[in-house]
């Protein structure tokens, strides 16, 4: 369907990991990288596999000062025959599209995008960590690249995926977090860029998350940038609750980013017969639900954890407490089903899975 991407193979390899048990998160990179160019009125061009190693550009490359940029996130794994599982791939570069029309970046074909990345995996596959839980981080992404310091969408762009082997996210078991509700500072508001996967979103939540962290929270709700009263998102993913045994989640109104895992719990719940709903829900209103006991599960949603569970959530002086402290039966659920298609050890009933 597509020609053959050319590949330029490395005469350094890397030295492995001598223990797949203690990989971390983002910290090693593998022998290889994706790479294509846009030049206006030539398109996406010169796609192409190389080395990993530092990229050149000039001081003056626009996505240095102004930021225009976009990037994903997706894993591959390894089934217990030794297959490579995709999940959902397209879905992620159909996103890609979505933060370009945003962020004014030109469109990417999805299909393409799937294609390199398998070629890639080819020749990387070897790197996919096959311990229980590992998998291999991937990361796409765009650069404005114009040495230019003008303000206006660039006319050359970058973009790249780069692979990296990731450890057990919960290496010591499902353990929920605490968290609190962020009342100073905001995210995102509608119209803005919160729907966009764009590195300055993450930039501006850096604050809250460094006083998270000095309090003895691991992460922050956040809430609408306008009213300061919707729950928006947790930290870096989608969040739900459980209601009087429904699955509640914020709907999505342009300032919360529209995740793969948070579709995937939905289709996910409604095909295990779970009532869903998506629609505002205001903090006060999340705080009175708590007390007449109608709260039972609070979790997070999203690539790199899946399922985080959330045990204690702090809103100015109150503490509200979730489970006992413990995992619930359907953050529980979804994680076991949703990581068992990912890795192969459950039947794909749900067309979620890509074989290399």
């Amino acid at each position: 369907m597509y020609p053959a991407i050319p590949v330029t193979r490395t005469d350094k390899p890397k030295t492995r990991p001598q223990s797949e048990d203690s990989l971390g998160f983002g910290q090693i990179f593998t022998d290889h990288m994706f790479i294509m160019d846009y030049e206006e009125g030539k398109g996406w061009i010169d796609a192409r596999i190389v080395p990993y190693g530092p990229i050149a550009m000039e001081p003056s490359a626009m996505v240095l000062h102004y930021g225009q940029a976009i990037f994903e996130g997706l894993k591959a794994y390894k089934s217990p025959e030794g297959e490579t599982l995709l999940f959902r791939p397209r879905l992620n570069f159909e996103r890609v599209n979505k933060s370009n029309a945003r962020m004014v970046i030109p469109q990417v074909d999805p299909d393409f995008c799937v294609y390199a990345l398998k070629e890639l995996l080819r020749i990387d596959e070897s790197w996919i960590p096959s311990a229980p839980d590992t998998s291999l981080y991937i990361r796409p992404f765009i650069i404005a690249m114009d040495p230019f310091l003008g303000v206006r969408p660039a006319y050359q762009y970058r973009f790249m995926i780069i692979l990296s082997p990731s450890g057990a996210y919960y290496p010591q078991g499902l353990n929920p977090v605490d968290i609190y509700v962020e009342d100073e500072y905001v995210r995102a508001v509608k119209g803005g860029t919160g729907f966009a996967k764009t590195p300055g979103n993450y930039a501006a939540s850096l604050i809250a998350q460094a006083n998270a962290y000095k309090t003895g929270y691991v992460q922050v709700l956040w809430l609408d940038g306008v009213n300061r009263r919707y729950i928006e998102e947790v930290g870096s993913m989608n969040v739900f609750f459980v209601i009087d045994g429904k699955l509640i989640t914020p709907a999505l109104n342009g300032s919360i980013l529209p995740g793969i895992t948070r579709r995937t719990v939905l289709e996910l719940a409604a095909a295990l017969g779970y009532e869903t709903e998506e629609r505002q829900l205001a903090i006060d209103e999340l705080a009175d639900l708590y007390k007449q006991g109608r709260v039972s599960e609070v979790f997070g949603s999203g690539t790199a954890a899946v399922i985080s569970p959330v045990g204690k959530l702090k809103y100015e002086d109150m503490i509200m407490e979730f489970n006992d402290g413990k995992i619930g039966e359907i953050s529980q659920k979804m994680y076991d089903i949703i990581t068992g298609v990912q890795f192969g050890r459950l039947e794909d009933k749900y067309g979620w899975i890509d074989k290399l």
